[in-house]
């Protein structure tokens, strides 16, 4: 029983250090989009119109991977023990 615990508190911290992540990346974006845009443009080669939508997709993107391989196995830990 104590090994699924473990694994219970690991996916349960990397649970939390995914979303931290998540939400600061989402702050950075917003906070300083222009200055994150215009590098981005220059270093991808992408025009600054689409860069907003490709961010939210990399953002909505996150999120289901932190929801399936975290949240969802963590939450299936803690009801098995």
């Amino acid at each position: 029983m104590s090994n699924f615990e473990t694994i219970a508190t690991v996916l349960g911290w990397c649970t939390v250090i995914n979303a931290c992540i998540l939400g600061l990346v989402a702050l950075l974006l917003i906070s300083a989009s222009d200055h994150i845009a215009s590098i981005h443009s220059k270093l991808l080669n992408v025009d600054k119109e689409k860069l907003p939508a490709l961010y939210f997709s990399y953002l909505a993107n996150y999120k289901i991977a932190v929801l399936v391989f975290n949240l969802v196995p963590y939450l299936a830990f803690k009801l098995a023990v």
